[in-house]
């Protein structure tokens, strides 16, 4: 079977890593990574170049494509490929608004009875601003007092979008992925991961710094509700829309006293969620995402080991400011040697050896039978690995195995 992945950062190279362990796989991507090389062939095709796509697709004879980022999704590339005949994993535009704008989100989840924050009409605090359309997982601004709503507000204005004030909601986050085929909605196994760029959630946000999974909490029983509560009257809700969902739907919740409420939807895998989540998965995700574009996923849900996976991201020493370009990187085949797995998220060649390439660098996984255990083995890998003005944080997955 001949996949065309999309996209090219971690969470495109956990992707690869997955499906490259199907039997009979000829994998492809566009324009992929270094790290996304080593299991597939890489073209130089950008994400968003829809003309590009469709000639990459047609001269390999593809069998399925994968789009990895939001942006190709909602500027439509899926509804291009199908009207092409291509098989597609990854919503069409009117169903990636989902993620592409909040207020449109918004008027989804009221029309479906999900539970969200509340909308207000004026930015006063304690509240969240959003901006309302993508901005790579930087858009949105928590502001429990006025001086940070005034910053919020300032670093809103350039981005020359509509906003969305909400209820500022207290309790924990989590993501909740599932594969959804158009009419039903199966889900993966819950994740947590960590936005603010410094330890004990401090400093801006970013587009993530690490992730694990499972979240101990959250039972089989409730990510089944939460699926019935959540995912399924979005999916029922688009398809009655004529915008069918197909592909990956990421809730990102709050449990709040009052019960779970939705912060969020993106229309793809979350990054670096996937890279925690993948590694878990037990069998061919092929098969799944297979089934999910031909509009077809029934039976069985996705079967996850019982081990537990960390995710720590390598990060430039100026992001999220700004990303970090040619800088040598040393150390990754001793962090793989320690039995790390090593998805490259921002990362080049040249001159033969591997460079940096964007904010986000690296992401370090680990698995094993506890989180602790995955958690130190982890943080083992990041020591292995070095560029100059690496930082990371220190604390992913602290409080969840009650480390100070």
């Amino acid at each position: 079977m001949k996949v065309l992945l999309v996209g090219s950062g971690g969470r495109e190279h956990a992707l690869a890593w997955k499906l490259a362990q199907s039997p009979e796989l000829e994998l492809h991507a566009a324009p992929g990574n270094p790290g996304i090389a080593g299991v597939g062939e890489c073209h130089p095709v950008r994400a968003q170049d829809v003309e590009g796509l469709l000639d990459l697709a047609h001269v390999l004879r593809v069998d399925l494509v994968v789009v990895g980022p939001e942006a190709p999704l909602v500027a439509g590339v899926a509804d291009e490929l199908r009207h092409a005949g291509v098989s597609v994993f990854g919503p069409g535009r009117g169903a990636a608004r989902i993620e592409g704008s909040k207020s449109f989100a918004k008027d989804v989840m009221r029309s479906a009875g999900v539970p969200t924050a509340e909308t207000l009409t004026v930015a006063r605090p304690p509240c969240v601003v959003k901006v309302d359309g993508l901005s790579a997982g930087k858009g949105v601004f928590v502001c429990p007092d006025q001086e940070s709503l005034d910053d919020a507000l300032r670093a809103a204005a350039p981005l020359n979008q509509p906003l969305v004030i909400e209820e500022l909601l207290e309790g924990d986050e989590l993501s909740l992925f599932a594969l959804a085929d158009g009419q039903n909605a199966i889900p993966l196994v819950p994740a947590r991961d960590f936005k603010r760029v410094g330890d004990g959630d401090t400093g801006p946000n970013t587009g993530g710094m690490g992730s694990y999974a499972p979240v101990a909490e959250i039972d089989e029983a409730e990510v089944e509700w939460l699926v019935d509560t959540v995912h399924r009257p979005v999916v029922q809700a688009l398809a009655r829309r004529g915008s069918p969902f197909v592909g990956l739907l990421y809730a990102g919740l709050m449990l709040t006293a009052a019960g779970p409420k939705v912060l969020e939807f993106n229309c793809r895998f979350g990054d670096p969620e996937t890279q925690s989540i993948l590694p878990l998965v037990r069998g061919h995700l092929l098969d799944a995402l297979a089934a999910a574009a031909a509009g077809d996923l029934a039976g069985d849900a996705v079967q996850t080991d019982t081990d537990a996976a960390v995710t720590v991201v390598l990060a430039g020493r100026e992001y999220p400011a700004q990303s970090d370009s040619g800088t040598p990187i040393d150390g990754i085949e001793a962090a793989e040697e320690s039995g790390a797995l090593i998805f490259h998220a921002g990362t080049a060649m040249r001159g033969g050896g591997l460079v940096t390439n964007g904010g986000r660098v690296l992401n370090v996984t680990a698995t094993a039978p506890s989180l602790e255990e995955a958690r130190r083995r982890a943080y083992d890998a990041c020591e292995l690995i070095s560029f100059d003005g690496m930082q990371f944080r220190r604390d992913i997955a602290a409080r969840a195995v009650n480390v100070a």
